[in-house]
């Protein structure tokens, strides 16, 4: 591949009336063989992108490479190669044979809020005076596709193609969701938009495409265009459309024509919806309207802020002027319309290779796989880990070691690796090799479950097992860090939790470095720690699939630990949250667990849980409905976001969210329809703007406070 490297421009304003990159990585090319070859590998990888949804680079370095083969053009304007992917739609590497009725360009893009300020003022001076407005949505990362409807029935589906023409893969209608294959009405129009798979169809889609011994798709974005395409499969997987544009077609009535060429674009998404096809508007981040730059770049914000939640792929947001006179007055060229533009997002997807598999094991016993990585930049930080899930994983991905994989990394989420890039293999790839024993302990490996477990459980990583369970947010015992616990570890004065209310003055005072003060201080936490509710002390066994919320529901629904014991499979599914895949384990642990609990019992430790009451018969509500004693919040679910303020400012996020359970609600983490109040303090993000575009009602730190008042202390 040609010698280039990567470079950061110095931030430039408009000069000559031309928009300049600012703090743009590109790839710098160093003479006229690096430009050919340069050309020849952005070429091929667009065809591959574009054509299979395989491709040697990743979206940034492809990004980078056009951009470096766009400067070095710019200086030898004479060198131009023909076959150059600059000012063509896809790079001008791929080919349709459906004509388009108007061209089906792709965007340009600006990487900064200075850009996107110096495009505006291009735009201004393009049409004669500021844009009245502009239209704001999320890019999703699929593959753009025109849906013919002849009288409210959809009859073809085309590619973007070469955005003259595109590929006829109207063998996909009925497997796209959000793409009716009857409209709401019998109307001849052209609905333009992006194919994708969500994460849950991506997933189902590698589970369905291995079953049948394919390679796993390295992203949903590949998936999405690989499955579009793909005809005389065995078997099919859904895939999700989202409107972008609509318009008419030869055909269309004419009232109908001349309204859908001037509507704003807001308006023709707002009917597209009404026409019953999917758009952004059902989703946390839908297009909205906004006036001014400062506006818009507010929405930039909240949208990227949103981005690690979102079910699907995005790696931008979308501008365009709103009306539909100013877009004519803009035009377009014979890439993009000049009336609108994709301001990108860092990537979160990055191709790098897998170096080496490491097995750790966590507090209870689990054995986690963790992938080492070669060194790769993404969303600013360098990743040299990522996670691997369980061997089930591995197997169903058939990753290698020394395989090109697909890392992503959105937001402050754990990098994952999806999927191994199969078309890169040079044939030295190395099996990844499971280990046969525990590797801390050397014991026994349970591999009766997807997430492989040391037969010693807890007792392999007795110290981690302590130091969680001795945490602010379990039995918060102050003065219990995890060099004190290897300390009594390794004095054989504690095996499991239990031992811990049965350690004496003597013991401690025997120890290096406990004095009488430390000593006396200890045992007042640990008489303490006896008191916390039923939930914090489950929450203390680390049960498997429970973490705090969990345990608080389940605490809260069965009021006692006798009743959660006495609990069968069909009960425990009673709480909210817990299905028939999770109830079993939950049960069954909480059985192994049950010497441990008598003697936790026996030594004094709280097992009732505050305010609730044990359900009246098998048929009872749901946990997350009002206990029986009411409180300001029964009924309601309540979700805390940003920094607390005044009386609740010393609150971790699970204190508050226990305030709320104590007062009668229900925590969740997610703002959705069925939220009834958002509290949101300082620096309340993409939360709060869900809440405003839902209707969701919103509360100040004070204002909960107050309202909650009762249940403070």
């Amino acid at each position: 591949m040609a010698e280039w490297r990567t470079r950061r421009w110095t931030p430039l304003s408009v000069v000559g009336g031309r928009m300049r990159r600012m703090t743009t990585p590109a790839a710098v090319i160093v003479d006229a063989a690096a430009y050919a070859q340069a050309v020849e590998d952005a070429v091929r990888a667009a065809a591959a992108y574009y054509g299979g949804g395989t491709s040697a680079l990743d979206d940034d370095a492809y990004d980078r490479l056009v951009r470096g083969i766009a400067d070095w053009e710019a200086e030898h304007p004479d060198a131009i190669l023909p076959g150059s992917p600059t000012g063509k739609v896809a790079g001008g590497a791929v080919e349709g044979d459906v004509p388009h009725t108007v061209p089906m360009l792709s965007l340009d893009n600006v990487f900064s809020a200075e850009e996107f300020t110096a495009w505006t003022a291009s735009l201004a001076r393009r049409i004669g005076h500021d844009a009245a407005r502009f239209s704001v949505g999320p890019k999703l990362d699929g593959l753009a596709v025109a849906a013919r409807y002849s009288d409210g029935r959809l009859t073809r589906l085309i590619t973007r193609g070469d955005g003259t023409a595109g590929e006829d893969v109207s063998h996909a209608i009925g497997t796209v969701e959000g793409l009716p294959e009857k409209l709401e009405e019998p109307v001849t129009v052209e609905v333009r938009g992006e194919v994708l798979m969500t994460t849950a169809q991506f997933e189902h889609a590698n589970e369905v495409r291995t079953a049948h011994g394919g390679q796993p798709f390295a992203n949903p974005r590949n998936a999405a265009a690989g499955t579009l395409r793909a005809r005389d499969r065995v078997y099919t997987v859904p895939m999700t459309f989202f409107g972008y544009g609509l318009l008419p077609l030869p055909g269309t009535d004419p009232a109908l024509a001349g309204r859908l060429d001037d509507l704003p674009h807001s308006e023709l998404m707002a009917l597209a919806g009404d026409l019953g096809v999917h758009t952004s508007a059902r989703t946390a981040v839908p297009d909205v309207v906004a006036g001014t730059v400062e506006e818009v770049l507010a929405r930039v914000k909240e949208i990227a802020a949103a981005r690690a939640e979102l079910p699907f792929g995005i790696d931008g947001i979308v501008i365009k002027a709103d009306l539909a006179e100013e877009q004519r007055a803009a035009g377009s060229g014979s890439r993009a319309p000049r009336w609108a533009i994709a301001y990108k997002l860092p990537a979160v997807e990055k191709i790098t290779r897998l170096l080496e598999v490491e097995w750790n094991v966590g507090r209870t016993g689990i054995i986690a796989p963790r992938g080492v990585l070669e060194p790769v930049v993404i969303d600013g930080s360098t990743i040299t880990y990522a996670t691997l899930h369980n061997p089930a994983d591995i197997t169903r991905r058939d990753l290698r070691l020394g395989d090109h994989v697909m890392v992503h990394r959105a937001g402050d989420v754990i990098p994952r690796i999806e999927a191994p890039v199969a078309h890169l293999r040079t044939g030295e790839e190395q099996p990844i090799v499971f280990p046969a024993q525990c590797p801390r302990c050397g014991s026994d490996i349970d591999t009766g479950e997807e997430r492989w477990r040391c037969a010693q459980g807890r007792n392999c990583h007795l110290v981690a097992s302590l130091a969680y369970a001795a945490g602010r947010d379990q039995l918060d015992i102050e003065g219990l860090g995890a060099t004190r616990v290897v300390q009594l570890v390794d004095a054989g004065l504690v095996a499991d939790l239990a031992d811990l209310f049965a350690l004496r003055r003597e013991q401690l005072l025997a120890l290096e470095r406990m004095g009488e003060t430390s000593t006396d201080n200890l045992l007042a936490a640990l008489a303490k720690a006896k008191e916390q509710p039923l939930s914090r002390v489950l929450c203390a066994l680390g049960v498997r699939g429970t973490g705090r919320s969990m345990s608080r529901r389940i605490a809260r629904y069965f009021a006692t630990m006798d009743g959660i014991r006495a609990a069968d499979a069909d009960a425990m599914q009673r709480v909210d949250g817990i299905g028939a895949e999770k109830a079993p384990s939950i049960v069954a642990e909480l059985a192994e667990l049950a010497p441990l609990i008598d003697r936790l019992a026996a030594a004094g430790v709280n097992m009732t849980e505050p305010g609730a009451t044990p359900p009246p018969a098998a048929d009872a509500a749901p946990a997350g409905d009002a206990p029986a004693d009411g409180g300001p919040l029964a009924g309601m679910t309540v979700v805390v976001t940003g920094a607390m303020t005044g009386s609740l400012e010393k609150l971790s996020r699970n204190e508050m969210n226990e305030l709320v359970e104590r007062a009668g609600g229900r925590s969740s983490s997610s703002v959705s329809r069925k939220t009834s109040l958002v509290v949101a303090g300082e620096g309340a993000g993409s939360k709060r703007a869900k809440a405003e575009q839902l209707g969701v009602r919103l509360a100040t730190p004070d204002e909960f406070a107050a309202l909650v008042a009762g249940f403070l202390g």
